[in-house]
Formats: structure tokens, C-alpha cells, sequence
């Protein structure tokens, strides 16, 4: 008896909570049926405010019907089209998500992935552009737009890779020609400290002759130059002291040019006096003989 007691109140425990957790479960849905409405309507009125370009209060509306209900992805699909509109892709992008996020059916999927891909267009990230089409075309493989921006996408995505292989190769290029010009540098460099010890070298070298130089003038001479000086000085005492001589006697023993010594004059003289001589003698001859002789020079 009492084992048949305790099932029908285990079982009349169990109905209750069920019963209980259905008419929790009835009312949450009711609270969220109602919360959806009212962000339905908020976002309704966003619409209408966005046709009169009243962006504060759309934009105001649009959060308030995203804070009622998570399950109104219109709100923020809105939304980010009104940031999309007015260039503020990167607020349109989070946006976007969340209604990517919130979707529960693939209509409303598709439509956020793909301008998820028209802001990643936008901000050429061409690369995640194209993952979002594809996630776009996963919900939706035969919208025609999205696979035309897809193969749009990839064309840019490869002409992006061409442009920043030929940046990198130039970068290559100039890193190169960086390193090139700093070796040319360093070899100028170090020619230059070469040409200056070798000048230093030669400097040295030169020093090293003008001491030499010095050295055969100074008082400590090599012992040649020494016998040489005095050979020459005794040649110089064997020749006649003629500086002691003065000056007038010098001149009297070396007769001067265009002139005759005494005793030239003294033997010219008695020359013409024998010529003079003979001369008279020859006359005197003709005087006596009568005739006329003929007169020639012997001297």
C-alpha cells in the first residue's frame, strides 16, 4: 500500500514541474513575442526616419529595436546599411555581423555575408572579401550578384598579390643597391686609408732622407767627405798664396792686352834705327853710283 502511494506522488511531482516548466516556457515566449513586436515596430519607425534623412533618430530607433530583441535581425541589418550609406564602413561591417550571427534561416544569412563582402570591397581586403562571398553563397549558391562579385573579388585579389610582389621585389631591389652603394662606400673608405698610410709611408720615408741629408752636412761626417775636404785643402796650400800678392804687382807680371812691355818697346826701337841706318847707307850708294835703285821693304 505504501509503495503505491509513493509512485502516485512521484508522478503527481513530475506532472507538476512539467506542467510548471510549460507555463514558464509559455510566458518567456510570450515576453519574447512581445519584445519582438516592439523592436519590430521600433525599427519599423528607423525605416521611416531614414526616407525624411533624419539619421539621428533612425540611428537611435535602430539601437533601441536591437536592445528589445535579439531576434530581429532586420534591426541591424538596417542599421548597417544606414552606415554603409554614409561611408562608415567599419560601424556598417559590425553590424553586418551581428545580423549575420542572429539569422536562423539562410535568406537573412546570405544577405549579411554578402555586404559583409562589399565592405571588405570597400576597405580592399580583397582577400577577406572573397571568404565572405563564398560564406554568402553557402546560403545562397544562385544569387548571380554575389558571384559576380566574387570572381570580381579574386581578380582583385590577384592583381593586389602582383602589385605587392612587384613592391617587394623593388624593395628587394633598392635594399640591394643600399647595400651595394654602403660596400662601395666602405671600400672608398678604406682605399682612402691606404692611400694615407701610404703617404704617411712616404712622408716618413722622406724624413728619414732630409736626416740623412742633414747628417752629411752636420758636424758628424762620413769619412770620405772628410778625406775629401782635406785633399783639396792641401791642394789648395800647394798652389801660390796669390791673394797674399797685391794687386798692382799682379797686374804688372800678366800684361794687359793691346799693350807692349819695355823691353819690346827697346827692341823695336833699335829695329827702326838699323832699318833707319841701312836706309841712309843705301842712299848714300845711289848718291855716288848716279843711278836710280829700287827701294824694297825687308821688314
Amino acid at each position: 500500500m505504501s509503495m503505491t502511494m509513493n509512485k502516485m506522488r512521484l508522478m503527481f511531482s513530475l506532472c507538476f514541474c512539467v506542467a510548471l516548466a510549460h507555463a514558464q516556457d509559455e510566458a518567456v515566449d510570450k515576453e519574447a513575442k512581445k519584445a519582438l513586436r516592439t523592436s519590430t515596430n521600433l525599427t519599423y519607425e528607423a525605416n521611416e526616419d531614414l526616407t525624411t534623412n533624419d539619421f539621428p533618430v533612425a540611428e537611435a530607433n535602430y539601437r533601441r529595436a536591437i536592445s528589445k530583441s535579439k531576434e530581429n535581425v532586420a534591426a541591424p541589418f538596417n542599421l548597417g546599411n544606414a552606415y554603409y550609406n554614409r561611408e562608415s564602413y567599419g560601424e556598417a561591417f559590425g553590424r553586418y555581423k551581428e545580423a549575420g550571427e542572429s539569422a536562423e534561416n539562410k535568406p537573412e544569412k546570405h544577405k549579411a555575408f554578402h555586404n559583409m563582402g562589399n565592405v571588405f570591397m570597400k576597405n580592399k581586403e580583397y582577400e577577406k572579401a572573397v571568404e565572405a562571398y563564398k560564406q554568402a553563397l553557402r546560403s545562397n549558391p544562385n544569387d548571380d550578384e554575389t558571384r559576380y562579385n566574387l570572381a570580381l573579388a579574386k581578380k582583385m585579389l590577384e592583381k593586389q598579390q602582383d602589385e605587392q610582389k612587384n613592391d617587394q621585389n623593388q624593395d628587394n631591389k633598392d635594399n640591394q643597391d643600399q647595400k651595394d652603394q654602403d660596400k662601395e662606400q666602405n671600400q672608398d673608405q678604406n682605399n682612402e686609408g691606404d692611400n694615407d698610410k701610404q703617404d704617411e709611408g712616404e712622408q716618413n720615408e722622406d724624413d728619414k732622407k732630409d736626416k740623412g741629408d742633414e747628417g752629411e752636412n752636420g758636424e758628424d761626417k762620413p769619412e770620405e767627405n772628410q778625406k775629401g775636404e782635406g785633399d783639396e785643402k792641401k791642394e789648395q796650400e800647394k798652389k801660390p798664396n796669390q791673394g797674399d800678392q797685391p794687386q798692382e804687382q799682379e797686374q804688372e807680371q800678366q800684361p794687359r792686352p793691346n799693350q807692349l812691355s819695355q823691353q819690346q818697346i827697346q827692341n823695336l826701337l833699335e829695329a827702326m834705327q838699323n832699318e833707319e841706318k841701312k836706309v841712309q847707307e843705301k842712299m848714300e850708294a845711289l848718291k855716288v853710283k848716279g843711278k836710280k835703285i829700287k827701294n824694297e821693304k825687308d821688314w
